[in-house]
């Protein structure tokens, strides 16, 4: 082993595109997100269906799973707990960034 590990070499694509953010709350746990998790973020990627994105809601930071059905865009929680998040026009909405990976301690 010459050579240290770097993980950004491995898990950042886009370095000045790409955020770590802290988790805070429980909906996404079956996705396998956990309060606590940090979230590796790329700002450079299109957000795509399905994909988990880090969005603003009326000013609020929410993570959640994309979800487009029809017409309609929903922002999905993996929680039975928490109900789905249809985006309206009245809404002030933007996606925030791509998850591409999530570390947390086992």
């Amino acid at each position: 082993m010459d050579k240290g590990l770097d993980l950004n070499e491995f898990l950042i694509r886009h370095p000045a595109a790409t955020f770590f953010v802290r988790v805070e709350g429980d909906s996404m746990i079956r996705a396998g997100i956990h309060s606590g998790d940090i979230l590796i973020v790329d700002r450079s990627l299109e957000a795509r269906n399905n994909n988990v994105v880090v969005a603003v809601v009326n000013g609020e930071f929410t993570v959640k799973r994309l979800r487009r059905q029809g017409p309609s865009l929903f922002l999905h929680p993996a929680n039975e707990a928490y109900q789905p998040t249809e985006v309206t026009p009245q809404m002030d909405f933007d996606i925030w960034g791509v998850v591409v990976y999530v570390i947390h301690a086992v």
